[in-house]
C-alpha cells in the first residue's frame, strides 16, 4: 500500500476526539474518492497525509516519507488543493508558474500550457483578476502539471460550472500515470462518480466503507423499481418508486455504481465492508 494510516488519533484543541484508531490504507496507483457528510474530517484527513497536522498519536506513511517530517524529497513528490489555497494576487498565471514550478522537479510546462488552455484561461491574466473558479481551473492546472507522486484534491470542483466540471474529469482522467496516487475529497459525489477507482466514504471517524468501484459493481446491482424489492440491502423512495441495493446473481447484468444512493446507504448502516464479504458464496458472482 502506498498510502497507510494506522492507529490514528487527532483532535483540535479542546475538541472531543475526531479520529480515535482511525485505519485506511490506499493502492499505488488508485484514483480515490473520499466521501463525507460536511465536518466529517476529510480535510482534516488530508491536513494530516500532508503533514500540515500532526496527529496526537498513530503513523501515517506515504511511500516511505512521515508526513509530518516535511523533508524536501517529500514536498517535491506531493501536491496539496486545499479548499482555500492562499495564492499572491498580484502575480500572472505565467509569474505563478515559473515561481511555484521551480519547487517541483517534474514540473512540466507544456502540460502546464495545454491544460491551461483546454480550460479556456490566458496566462498573463492576474490572479486577482479571476473568478472563484477560474483560479481553482489555475491552481488544479498546477498540481496536474507537478507530476507529484501523491495528489491530494480538497473539493477540487468547488465554484466550477457544469462544463467546467466535464474538462476537470477530462483533463485528470488524462494527466494521471499509473506511478500517481490521486485522493479527491468531495461531498460533491456526482462530480467524481466517472473519474474515481476506489471509493472511501468517512464517517463518524472512521472509514466506514473501502473497495474498489469494479468490485462493488460485481456484487452488487444498483436499480429502480415501482416497489421495493424483498431482497434489497438498501432501498430510498423517490417519485413514485424506489432506488436500491441489492445482491448481484450469478450472469446478472453489471450496473453503474450509484455513488449518491451509495453514501447514503452506508450512512444508514445498511452497508459496510462486511455486506461485500457477505456476498461472496455460491449465488453471487
Amino acid at each position: 500500500m502506498i498510502v497507510s494510516v494506522k492507529d490514528l488519533n487527532f483532535s483540535y484543541r479542546k475538541k472531543p476526539l475526531l479520529f480515535d484508531g482511525l485505519q485506511w490504507s490506499v493502492p499505488e496507483g488508485s484514483v480515490v474518492g473520499l466521501l463525507g457528510k460536511n465536518g466529517a474530517g476529510k480535510s482534516t484527513l488530508l491536513h494530516l497525509l500532508s503533514g500540515l497536522l500532526f496527529p496526537k498519536s498513530g503513523m501515517i506513511a506515504l511511500g516511505s516519507h512521515n508526513p509530518k517530517d516535511r523533508k524536501p524529497a517529500f514536498l517535491e513528490d506531493i501536491f496539496f488543493l486545499a479548499d482555500d489555497i492562499a495564492y499572491p494576487s498580484t502575480m500572472s498565471i505565467s509569474k505563478y508558474e515559473k515561481v511555484m514550478g521551480a519547487f517541483y522537479p517534474e514540473f512540466d510546462s507544456s502540460q502546464f500550457d495545454q491544460i491551461l488552455a483546454d480550460f479556456g484561461l490566458d496566462k498573463e491574466v492576474k490572479l486577482k483578476e479571476l473568478s472563484l473558479g477560474e483560479r481553482k481551473k489555475v491552481f488544479l492546472t498546477f498540481g496536474l502539471s507537478t507530476n507529484c507522486r501523491f495528489l491530494l484534491f480538497d473539493e477540487p470542483t468547488n465554484g466550477l460550472d457544469i462544463p467546467s466540471k466535464s474538462v476537470f474529469r477530462k483533463v485528470v482522467a488524462g494527466n494521471l500515470s499509473d506511478e500517481q496516487t490521486l485522493i479527491i475529497s468531495t461531498h460533491l459525489v456526482a462530480d467524481v462518480e466517472k473519474l474515481i477507482d476506489r471509493v472511501a466514504i468517512l464517517n463518524n471517524g472512521k472509514i466506514q466503507l473501502d473497495a474498489d468501484v469494479l468490485e462493488l459493481s460485481d456484487r452488487w446491482v444498483f436499480g429502480t423499481s415501482s416497489n421495493r424489492p424483498d431482497e434489497a440491502l438498501h432501498a430510498e423512495k423517490v417519485g413514485t418508486g424506489y432506488q436500491f441495493i441489492r445482491s448481484r446473481k450469478v450472469q446478472e447484468a453489471q450496473t453503474p455504481v450509484s455513488l449518491e444512493l451509495l453514501f447514503s446507504a452506508v450512512l444508514h448502516n445498511s452497508l459496510n465492508e462486511n455486506a461485500i464479504l457477505q456476498t461472496q458464496n455460491s449465488e453471487v458472482l
